[in-house]
């Protein structure tokens, strides 16, 4: 693993996103946050980061499993909202999704609908969440990483609409290390990603390799500056792995972009 990666100090970062965190808020008029609780690190970092930024009491966690998600992501979501001191909701969402399903008459059964179907299921995720931030005064807080953005690996207006981002400049790799150094249990901190959109769902099913790799390669190629050719050789991955990650990076821009317009200068000079 490169040292430049792994560098991090641990109390000066988390101090930086408390204090970023707590302007957020600040600056928005908002009584506090919530955000969706799956069991996984990212979540579960992104709380105890919140819960020292706000207190406890600003902060809310809702869980919103389905039939699918594995009973031990459940506990787990349960048992660091416990250990933390915060609120929980529980939402069961397959009865809204199956509104959806059924009104749209999908095939559940057609392979070709499992992504479509799985956005709907992150889609009332985020519906769900901003009916609590209405009701509360919060602001809902992302809990995406930066190796899961530059591949654009999240849903546009599902996990990806949210109201700020505090471990957005952060590799997967450096939140399991943050995690584990605020106190998040190791079998949370190194549990292996899995989004659980649809069932046995996993995070290696989609991306381009496992995030000790994926991290290395993204570092190279937007912390060093390294061409493709200059990762292969310094990490020992094949060159089609990296390019692979060049193309979900150009492939997504638009997921990190925000919708483009006709500008009204455009307008006057096409006219």
């Amino acid at each position: 693993m490169s040292k430049e990666l792994l560098k991090l100090d641990f109390e000066r970062e988390a101090e930086k996103i408390t204090n970023f965190i707590r302007r957020v808020v600040e600056e928005a008029g908002a009584s506090g946050v919530v955000l969706g609780l799956s069991g996984g690190v990212d979540s579960s970092l992104t709380l105890a980061l919140c819960v020292r930024a706000l207190g406890r009491e600003r902060v809310l966690g809702v869980l919103m499993p389905t039939s699918f998600t594995p009973k031990e992501d459940v506990k787990d979501a349960l048992s660091l909202a416990e250990q933390f001191g915060v609120r929980t909701e529980v939402v069961n969402i397959d009865k809204i999704a199956e509104a959806f399903f059924e009104s749209l008459g999908i095939d559940q059964s057609d392979p070709k609908m499992r992504i479509p179907m799985a956005n709907i299921r992150a889609r009332i995720r985020m519906v769900i969440l901003y009916y609590y931030a209405n009701v509360n005064n919060y602001l809902v807080v992302g809990t995406g990483d930066r190796s899961e953005a530059l591949i654009g690996y999240f849903t546009k207006y599902g996990d990806g609409g949210v109201d700020f981002l505090p471990i957005r400049h952060l590799y997967k790799t450096q939140v399991r290390k943050l995690a584990e150094y605020l106190g998040i249990p190791e079998r949370i901190a190194y549990k292996p990603s899995s989004p659980q959109l649809y069932p046995g769902h996993k995070a290696t099913d989609e991306i381009p390799a496992d995030y000790d790799k994926l991290d290395l390669i993204l570092h190279g190629l937007f912390d060093l500056g390294m061409s493709p050719e200059e990762v292969s050789r310094r990490f020992g991955f094949p060159t089609s792995m990296v390019e692979e990650v060049i193309s979900r990076f150009k492939s997504t821009r638009h997921k990190r972009s925000y919708p483009p317009w006709l500008s009204i200068r455009e307008e006057i000079k096409e006219g």
